[in-house]
């Protein structure tokens, strides 16, 4: 009386189109993901490897703890920076984090 009888749809040929179309967000957000994280630090680690390797002596840079200095040595590895008269610190080339325009250290 207060129930209503329930009928059963009939399936459709539509299954395949309905679980493309539930996938579709999954792909959108990680192509939106990739252009707006993934690409920009790519290019970013592209950039400082370039800066890394165009090191040369005498350039001014700044190291990873934030001392300003002057290559001094440049080694395969490891990178001198003299931060003083007859001081020079030993760092990793990768430690250099900016190279700075010349003149800017006195």
């Amino acid at each position: 009386m207060f129930i209503s009888e329930a009928f059963a749809q009939t399936a459709t040929g539509g299954g395949t189109q309905s679980s493309l179309m539930s996938l579709l967000p999954l792909v959108l957000m990680f192509v939106v993901l990739y252009f707006i994280m993934i690409r920009p630090q790519m290019k970013k680690q592209k950039e400082h490897k370039a800066m890394i390797d165009a090191l040369a002596k005498g350039d001014e840079v700044v190291v990873g703890g934030g001392v300003i200095g002057r290559i001094a040595k440049i080694g395969e590895t490891f990178v001198h920076v003299e931060v003083a008269n007859g001081v020079e610190l030993q760092v990793q080339r990768a430690a250099v984090v900016q190279v700075l325009p010349k003149g800017t250290y006195k």
